[in-house]
């Protein structure tokens, strides 16, 4: 049995929260320069250049890469021979998601009542998902979500006699009808299966995957390539301005589901697609 305590937890938490909204992982940056190199579009090529400068600034000046700083979402991985001491682990999480919010001076975005709308003034809660695996380690991966994509999303409820063809619609609908709101070049993620609630999750997982790392399972990696050509035959490109670049990357993950269902997630992200893990 190993102990961590939940101070370091929370200062981990704090710096990531700051990395994340300041400098983009490197898959993202390596991604965003081949769609600059790739994209064949005058005015989308201006905008990747904006795109480049902008995430230059961010990371020499220590400030926001986005105004929208998001909604805290926290992936755990907690080893079954973890020891957490120290406070409640979830007040941990909030605790360095507070932190790192009100010492980096990001923009605080959540409203504690969906209808009252009143601001919590340090970003909390967090949205925190728990996965209880083997081992002695602790993985935290923290992914501020905008809502500007968030708010294209959708899920569908599909038949199984719809098949993946259906599957193909439901990704293609949802970033047509996203155009320019979800701030392209996108990531999209997607999940296929389980229920209601775990395609969403598995969505929201697969938006954490490097990009240019496919599924290991061989027909979701022809999907993801298949739909990756498609989203970008559709010609509303970078910023939306048209370009033949509107996703830098699909990925796609799958669970078990039900004899009578085909749950599909739809989860947009902006060129921002921020990610940070650290393994304690």
């Amino acid at each position: 049995m190993r102990s961590i305590h939940t101070d370091q937890i929370i200062s981990e938490i704090r710096e990531m929260c700051i990395d994340a909204n300041l400098v983009l992982s490197e898959d993202m940056k390596q991604a965003i320069s081949d769609g600059a190199r790739d994209e064949q579009s005058p005015v989308g090529q201006r905008i990747f250049g904006q795109l480049e400068e902008n995430m230059k600034i961010a990371a020499s000046e220590k400030i926001p890469i986005c105004q929208d700083t998001g909604m805290a979402v926290v992936f755990v991985k907690l080893g079954q021979e973890v020891h957490i001491e120290g406070m409640n682990l979830e007040d941990a999480i909030n605790e360095g998601i507070r932190r790192g919010y009100v010492d980096g001076y990001l923009r605080k975005s959540v409203v504690g009542d969906p209808i009252l709308r009143e601001n919590t003034k340090d970003n909390t809660p967090g949205i925190i998902h728990y996965d209880i695996v083997p081992g002695d380690r602790l993985e935290i991966t923290v992914a501020p979500k905008g809502f500007g994509s968030e708010n294209m999303s959708r899920i569908f409820m599909l038949k199984p006699a719809d098949g993946i063809e259906g599957v193909k619609h439901a990704i293609l609908t949802t970033v047509k009808e996203a155009g320019p709101n979800a701030c392209p070049p996108m990531v999209v993620g997607v999940g296929i299966g389980g229920d209601f609630e775990k395609c969403a999750i598995l969505a929201k997982k697969a938006l954490t995957r490097p990009v240019g790392e496919h599924s290991g399972i061989s027909y979701v990696k022809e999907l993801e390539k298949e739909m990756l050509e498609k989203i970008n035959g559709l010609g509303i490109g970078p910023g939306g301005l048209g370009g033949t670049t509107t996703a830098l990357a699909v990925h796609i993950n799958t669970y078990p589901t039900h004899i009578a269902g085909l749950p599909v997630a739809v989860n947009i992200c902006c060129h921002v697609n921020r990610h940070v893990t650290r393994i304690l």
